[in-house]
């Protein structure tokens, strides 16, 4: 049997804190290693427990959570991360996936929704809100016309195109590299340069722009 997937919370508001800590364990089978309404505690933790993924709100009156994201990178700490928000704006959604967060989900969503979707990123995979993908379709479509995004998919090679579809489904880079039988190291060169040739800046949005893409060629 596997071992709990690991979390840590950073959320401001205790009740939301509590609640979301007594779901994930109870619910997701997931262990909160550690919980704090406090960003300043937040690389503390993270140092202390090494979870498979934290979990970040969004506005925090002592720091919101993509200048604590920008924090956490630039001390080296590289955990996996997930906004979890009242936010839908697309300006948010945005700038989180330019940081390259794991996910991006909104806490109008229902409890089970969101409990499955932090499994999910904790094992990996790119979760967006549902409520969500039609503004990055369209923020990234408004960037490129079809035409643009054909000439893009015509710059990868066989290898970039077959590993884009497997972004599309939201795998992980060892998922990847299982299914190819190619080292974990070989995706990850691969996934830079599909992200430098389509002028993307995280998975999650190559994977939409993939998406797209097969579906303008239905």
């Amino acid at each position: 049997m596997s071992a709990p997937l690991r979390i840590v919370l950073v959320e401001d508001h205790s009740l939301c804190r509590s609640g979301l800590t007594d779901l994930l364990q109870q619910r997701g089978q997931m262990v909160v290693a550690g919980a704090t309404g406090d960003p300043e505690r937040a690389a503390d933790l993270l140092r202390l427990h090494e979870p498979d993924l934290v979990v970040l709100d969004l506005r925090m009156p002592a720091m919101d959570g993509l200048t604590l994201l920008r924090r956490l990178r630039s001390l080296g700490l590289e955990t996996p991360a997930l906004v979890l928000t009242m936010s839908d704006r697309q300006e948010d959604l945005a700038a989180a996936l330019r940081l390259g967060v794991r996910g991006y989900l909104l806490k109008d969503m229902e409890p089970e929704e969101v409990i499955g979707a932090i499994g999910r990123a904790a094992r990996g995979e790119l979760v967006v809100a549902p409520a969500l993908m039609l503004k990055l379709a369209q923020m990234l479509n408004a960037e490129r016309p079809p035409a643009q995004r054909e000439d893009l998919l015509e710059s990868l090679t066989e290898r970039e195109r077959e590993i884009l579809e497997h972004l599309a489904r939201g795998e992980s880079n060892k998922t990847i590299a299982r299914a190819l039988s190619i080292s974990h190291d070989t995706v990850k060169l691969h996934v830079r340069h599909i992200l430098a040739k389509l002028n993307l800046s995280s998975r999650v949005e190559a994977a939409v722009f993939a998406v797209e893409a097969r579906a303008a060629a239905r």
